[in-house]
């Protein structure tokens, strides 16, 4: 009925569909490793409008308002869609229940399914405790623990860091990396870099489990910015641990009016300290050396017009 709450509770493997009021409590598992997990934790789906249960094509629509969660993870979407298949030792594919009882009331027979993609469309958030990704669809691979997101307002937020991007989002749970496409942003507190393609590589605290970005790989148009100096390269990599940003191709260092152009710069964002090399290291130079080359403009007096020169002091007399 519209208006009232539906729930089931898939149970992603090797379990038949269970009683939405009798899934077990939530434990420190999530959506993104649900593809390698054996303990038969169930993904718990709610929907406004309803479910729709396409047996033959294999294939549960939740629609209005859905609402997924496994564990402490919930992922919510105009409408949730999600495909399952019969396991190994099924012989058969899953029968509807007894029409004298409900599907909340009575598990699906005919043997054990496991829902293998997930596809989420219209307002898409993805929620994890220590992360939270907003797209306009979504699609999460469970064999591959791979999701891609798309959509025109692109953010994954976690506490210390934002990443945002024009074209798409895509979260690879086994490598714990994530890679943003189309004018990719990634703010850490003050500091910011910008590219094409953002590759961000997350560690996960052993003692507390909070996820972080520890390492930024750029490639294209790469600029990366603190309050005191800018700057650009090809390609390149941030340390967030050490705020030590490495770039190579066309670099340029800008502080003020101040620029240095090279081919690799070593920028240490901590300490405002910056070596420009006119190549990387290693590189074998043929013919002339490129050289590095910079522009310096000095400082003016507070009172100094910029378009006059200092004026000249007096002789001084014996």
């Amino acid at each position: 009925m519209k208006g009232s709450a539906v729930a089931l509770a898939f149970m992603v493997l090797s379990a038949p569909l269970a009683k939405a009021a009798d899934a077990p409590p939530p434990q420190q598992q999530g959506l993104a490793g649900a593809a390698a997990q054996s303990n038969g934790q169930p993904i718990h789906i709610e929907a406004d409008t309803g479910i729709e249960w396409q047996q033959q094509n294999h294939v549960y629509i939740a629609r209005g308002n859905a609402t997924a969660t496994r564990g402490d993870d919930t992922v919510k979407a105009d409408t949730l869609t999600a495909f399952y298949r019969l396991t190994a030792n099924a012989q058969t594919p899953p029968s509807p229940p007894p029409s004298t009882k409900s599907s909340a009331e009575q598990p699906l027979g005919g043997g054990p399914t496991e829902i293998y993609r997930l596809e989420a469309d219209g307002h898409v958030i993805f929620t994890t405790p220590t992360q939270t990704l907003t797209a306009d669809n979504a699609v999460y691979d469970l064999d591959q623990a791979l999701l891609v997101a798309t959509g025109t307002d692109l953010k994954l937020t976690t506490p210390r860091d934002t990443i945002t991007a024009r074209d798409s989002m895509e979260w690879y749970d086994r490598q714990q990396m994530g890679v943003a496409r189309g004018n990719a942003i990634a703010v850490s507190g003050d500091r910011r870099v910008s590219a094409d393609v953002l590759t961000a590589h997350v560690t996960k605290d052993p003692t507390t489990g909070t996820s972080r970005i520890s390492r930024i790989d750029a490639n294209g148009n790469v600029v990366v910015s603190s309050p005191d100096q800018i700057a650009r390269g090809d390609d390149g990599v941030y340390d967030l641990a050490t705020g030590i940003a490495t770039l190579e191709g066309h670099v340029s260092l800008t502080r003020g009016q101040n620029e240095l152009r090279g081919r690799y710069a070593v920028v240490d964002l901590n300490t405002n300290v910056s070596r420009l090399l006119s190549e990387p290291p290693g590189t074998k130079v043929t013919g002339p050396p490129p050289r590095v080359v910079g522009l310096i403009v000095p400082r003016r007096k507070p009172d100094q017009p910029a378009d006059q020169p200092p004026p000249q002091q007096p002789d001084q007399k014996p």
